[in-house]
Parts: C-alpha cells; structure tokens; sequence
C-alpha cells in the first residue's frame, strides 16, 4: 500500500508560512482561501483573454457580446440594460459599442419607444464572432479544470463556491 502524497506547494503557501513565521497568531485559513481564488481568477482572466484575442477581440469586448447573445433574439438591448449588467459606466460603455461598431460587430438604432433612446443589436457577423469566442473560452476553462479536477470533484468545488459566493454577497448589502 502506497502512502499518500504530500501536497504540492502553490505561492499562496509561501505567503502563508511567512505570515506564520513573522504572526504566529493569526488564523490565515481564510487568506489560503481567497488569495488562490484571486490569484485563479487572474490567471484564467490572462487564458481568457489570449483565447478571445486569436479571435481580434478583448473580454470587454467579449463581455458585451456575450450580454446581448445571452439575451435571446432578436439579441437587442439598451446602452443602459448593458451598462447595469456590466457594471460600467456609461461612458465606458460608449467606448466599447464604438468599436464594436466600427467592427461591424453590432449596430446602434433609434428606440421606436423612446426618442432619446437607443437600442444595441447584433450583427450576423457579431453572432459567429461570440459564438466562436464562447466556445474557444469554454474550451481554455475546461482543460484548465479538467487538468486539475476529476468531475466529481469539480462539481463539489462548483457547490462550495457557489455557497460561497451566495454568502459573501448577501452579507454585503
């Protein structure tokens, strides 16, 4: 019978034996928590972004077409609906609908409703473009998470996050 492995060591243990050596007290369990989602999430934030770029755009650019594909047709929504589910302001919400514009990626039309308003569509180009860019994000998260995790594990790590990340929020407001 073999023994079991000691665990790898990943930069978030070295700060936690720093802690430990120069604050003996402290109850660092947490830090060992959220310092690796932080430093997960930057490190599959840099993934993503070099899987969205073979395809010309950046994730902001991504996250706005992704929004109005997650929509439903007619893949139609106002700067302002954009804005509040992205948390952006209006103004860098602007920047990205010019280029994304420009690129003939999605289109700006007069609210029939409303005649200060606008409405934000995708183009056809625009749909093959996120879908693209959806598949080739999934498939940089998915060899990631399968590398690491069997499906059994990933599933329990996606429950404990989402536990989490339910508590985290709603003790915020």
């Amino acid at each position: 019978m073999s023994s079991p492995q000691a665990p790898r060591k990943d930069p978030v243990d070295a700060i936690i034996e720093q802690w430990a050596t120069v604050r003996p007290d402290l109850d660092t369990s947490a830090m060992e928590v959220f310092g690796r989602i932080s430093r997960l999430a930057r490190a599959m934030g840099d993934r993503m972004e070099k899987a969205y770029a073979t395809l010309g755009i950046g994730r902001g650019e991504f996250d706005v077409l992704a929004t109005l594909r997650r929509s439903g047709e007619p893949y139609t929504l106002s700067p302002r609906q954009l804005s509040a589910t992205l948390m952006l302001t209006t103004g860098g919400m602007t920047g990205r609908l010019d280029k994304l514009e420009r690129a003939a990626l999605l289109r700006r039309s007069p609210d029939p409703h409303d005649r200060r308003g606008l409405h934000v569509t995708l183009t056809e180009k625009g749909l093959e473009l996120v879908d693209r860019a959806v598949g080739a994000g999934l498939a940089a998260q998915t060899e990631a998470l399968t590398a690491a995790l069997d499906p059994e594990r990933s599933g329990q790590l996606a429950y404990l996050l989402r536990e989490l990340l339910l508590t985290t929020e709603t003790s915020r407001s």
